[in-house]
């Protein structure tokens, strides 16, 4: 029934100016829609929508996930250098070289927004 439908990362924040700037210039994705209840991100053939809401931050859980390929490296530089900090966790099977989490030829990154939403960035 959806499977031929695309689908978006829906994200809640406290202040859309802070993820305007965050997701639009540390990010480096484009907006495609930006008014004062919802702001859309194009991020490959998919959207981010980001919106305000009291509960932001709330999710302890993964909130978007992208596969790099083999662009990876080069995006995990390019967000150290824009200061992004990664998190770092202990996942059975997998073991951490800096801040990239590796199992087998495997690599993921995991970062927060300003609202600590949860982000991951991978090899696959």
């Amino acid at each position: 029934m959806l499977a031929n439908i695309d689908v978006a990362a829906t994200v809640a924040v406290k202040d859309l100016d802070i993820a305007r700037r965050f997701y639009g210039e540390t990010l480096g994705l484009k907006s495609t829609e930006d008014n004062e209840a919802v702001l859309v991100f194009q991020s490959g053939g998919s959207s981010i929508v980001v919106y305000a809401s009291e509960f932001a931050g709330t999710n302890r859980a993964t909130s978007a996930t992208w596969g790099a390929g083999e662009a990876f490296a080069g995006i995990v530089e390019a967000l150290q250098t824009a200061g992004v900090r990664f998190e770092h966790y202990d996942m059975p099977g997998a073991k951490r070289d800096g801040d990239i989490h590796a199992s087998g030829d495997f690599r993921m990154v995991w970062f927060k927004d300003p609202d600590g939403n949860i982000l991951h960035i991978n090899n696959g």
